[in-house]
């Protein structure tokens, strides 16, 4: 038997805004940061971790957060948490003080997420399994009990959801061991930051290409001409074929997003990404039908399953973006894929910032598995950031993501990077222009 006799909250945050790494409309000069949760227990080989990630000075009210949450789980037998976790799930949304402030969105919604992403990376580690595994191996009788369907049962039933499991069920194993060898298609945003010179922005699309990826994705919005021209010079270099995506992050108006998007039909776009406010449910359905045949996607900034749920009833997405930090954790996440299953919408993951690429990964795969299988629609997002930080850095090889081996979730950093970074007391930011070189 297993207890939690500890919770530590803490702030790290990098340095990025000094590169422009991340840079985009919308968002000009962050800083990824984590908002950091580590459950100790009464086993010292044992912890659970996650994070939420921010962009800087987020983590100020996001870390206090978690620090009011977090004291729900004190003293819990880890045994009788995982199989009461959807319970626990609810119980985390259900303060209704501090619920007041947000209803299954924003920085609480997100706290709670970090407090069950921990418990999720503790179940794993003590069956020594990586996150995905332990998703994919659970019965669908588990999984639909982690779920709350609360405001989603108009969409989907928890009979529903037990039926979409059950069909995917004779195929596990084999789904599992296509991932083992084969991994999971990736793409990337490296080259697309917004901040990087056109010089900049070729050489790391021509190293992407050549690293294996199949799908890069740029980031827009300042200007239609300057779109326009970087877009013709990536169609130059690439071909008129290999495919291409944009992401706006949210800074157009809905009649400004279709007249902007109408005037790049001629780049052949994967997708457009973010067109508008993300709560615009309304506003997305009216897009997607003004803009068609270029594909519509969003979700990064989903605050929930109810989001997601009009969007597809409205059919406001082509490709759903679940994030790892921004809705209530793996429970939520878990309906979230169910929903994409029954719309038959495929779920392309956004990842990037710190440590979203080796959590959200975990959830891919047990969709891959588990759910609605391998298909050439899935592709999951991959920034070349900050992966040294963690005890097993994404593993991408020929564009595809390899299926992680170490139990977990993906999410523990490394103590090293986290007493360095660690904000305002760490090594880093005691003395952040001896750090970074800078006279």
């Amino acid at each position: 038997m297993t207890k939690i006799t500890d919770l530590r909250a803490m702030d790290v945050r990098f340095p990025t805004s000094t590169m422009l790494d991340g840079s985009d409309a919308m968002n000009a000069d962050p800083d990824y940061s984590a908002a950091y949760l580590r459950i100790i227990t009464d086993n010292p080989e044992l912890t659970g971790d996650s994070l939420v990630f921010t962009i800087g000075r987020g983590n100020d009210v996001q870390v206090k957060a978690i620090e009011i949450l977090m004291e729900s789980i004190a003293g819990l037998d880890t045994t009788e948490a995982f199989y009461n976790i959807g319970q626990i799930a609810r119980k985390l949304s259900s303060d209704s003080q501090l619920r007041w402030l947000g209803t299954d969105k924003g920085v609480f919604h997100m706290a709670a997420g970090a407090v069950l992403n921990a418990l999720w990376d503790l179940f794993a580690k003590e069956r020594k399994m990586p996150l995905w595994k332990l998703l994919s191996h659970m019965s669908p009788e588990e999984l639909v009990a982690a779920v709350d369907f609360r405001y989603i049962s108009d969409a989907l039933t928890p009979s529903e959801a037990t039926r979409l499991l059950n069909k995917q069920l004779p195929f596990r194993a084999a789904n599992e061991e296509k991932l083992i060898q084969n991994g999971l298609r990736a793409y990337t945003t490296t080259p697309g930051w917004l901040g990087y010179d056109d010089e900049k922005m070729l050489r790391l699309t021509s190293e992407a290409i050549d690293s294996g990826f199949t799908l890069v994705k740029y980031k827009c919005g300042k200007s239609i001409e300057d779109d326009r021209r970087r877009l013709r010079k990536v169609r130059e270099l690439v071909g008129p074929e290999f495919r291409i995506a944009i992401d706006a992050n949210q800074v157009w108006d809905v009649n400004q997003a279709i007249e902007w998007i109408n005037q790049l039909q001629e780049f052949n776009l994967t997708w457009v990404e973010e067109p508008t406010h993300p709560d615009d449910v309304v506003g997305h359905s009216t897009i997607a039908k003004a803009v068609s045949p270029t594909p519509i996607a969003t979700g990064e900034h989903g605050a929930n399953r109810i989001m997601f749920k009009q969007l597809l009833q409205l059919k406001g997405l082509s490709i759903m973006q679940i994030d790892a930090t921004r809705v209530a954790g793996v429970n939520e996440n878990i309906a979230n894929v169910l929903l994409a299953a029954k719309y038959d919408i495929p779920v392309c993951p956004h990842a990037g910032g710190i440590g979203l690429c080796e959590m959200v990964q975990h959830i891919a795969m047990f969709d891959a598995v588990a759910v609605s299988g391998h298909h050439d629609r899935r592709v999951v997002e991959y920034v070349d950031h900050l992966h040294e930080h963690f005890i097993e850095p994404t593993n991408i090889l020929n564009g595809q993501y390899r299926a992680p081996q170490l139990p977990g979730s993906g999410a523990q950093m490394l103590d090293s990077s986290i007493d360095r970074y660690l904000f305002p007391t760490g090594q880093y930011w005691l003395n952040p222009q001896q750090e970074s070189g800078v006279a």
